[in-house]
Parts: C-alpha cells; structure tokens; sequence
C-alpha cells in the first residue's frame, strides 16, 4: 500500500512516501505554505499525484502522553485533510522525530539553508518508518 506522511508545521509541511510493497520510506517535499487551508488542499492535491492509499499525519503529543496545542491543530489539519481527500488518514505518535530529524542531519553534516529546506520531509520519514514498522509487526 503506498501511504504519506505528513509533518505539519506552520510555516513548512514535510511529506514522504513509500513505495507500494512498505518497505522504503523517502523524504517527498516541503510544501511552504503559512495559510492552514491552502496547506490542506495543496497537500491533498500533492497525495492525489502520488497515488497515495493512505494518509498519517504526525500527532506531536507531549512526552507525557498529554494532548497539547500543537496535537490539536495537527488533528484539526487531519480532519480538514480527511473532508479533502477519498483515503483514510490517520494521526501518529511523532514525539520525538524532530529530535531524531536534526540528529540525523548532524551526523550527515547537514547545515544552514539546505538542512532548513530538507528537516520537515526528514521527519516526515522518520514517522513515516515507525507506521511501517508497526505495521510489520502486527501483520
């Protein structure tokens, strides 16, 4: 099945795909773009092109399993996401891939304007890949 990712953020949004037998996951592209709702319909257009079966959108809940700001308005944007497109999407835990988007860069020496161009569709991998390993697993 071949299912998106997607980093919500409000500035820049990273999105990465895998391929349909779920076994690559890779960085997609940054949709620049501040207006909420042009953001849903340009990512919906984006996942209509790529043929996609299913949406995941990362849910940054806080370490403590708390729902904060930031979850509620990456859950709205699915939602809003959801009414755009005829494919499930679905919220991920993503604690965490922010973190583990910069260390990689850090270890790939990844620096100023390109490391800023390539973090948010980074992330969207690494969420991307822990959804694919979960499914592995429970299969």
């Amino acid at each position: 099945m071949k299912i998106m990712a997607v980093d919500f953020g409000d500035s820049r949004t990273g999105l990465a795909v895998c391929d349909k037998t779920e076994f690559l996951a890779s960085p997609l592209c940054v949709v620049e773009e501040k207006d909420f709702d042009t953001c849903v319909l340009k990512v919906s257009e984006i996942a209509k092109e790529n043929e996609v079966e299913k949406i995941i959108v990362g849910y940054p809940m806080n370490m403590n399993g708390t729902i904060g700001e930031r979850a509620d308005k990456c859950k709205i944007f699915a939602d809003n996401l959801a009414g755009e497109i005829d494919v499930p999407v679905e919220m991920w835990d993503e604690r965490c891939t922010t973190i583990s988007a910069h260390n990689y860069l850090n270890q790939t020496n990844t620096r100023g304007k390109k490391r800023k161009a390539i973090i948010d569709a980074v992330a969207a991998t690494i969420i991307l890949e822990g959804y694919l390993e979960y499914r592995k697993n429970i299969r």
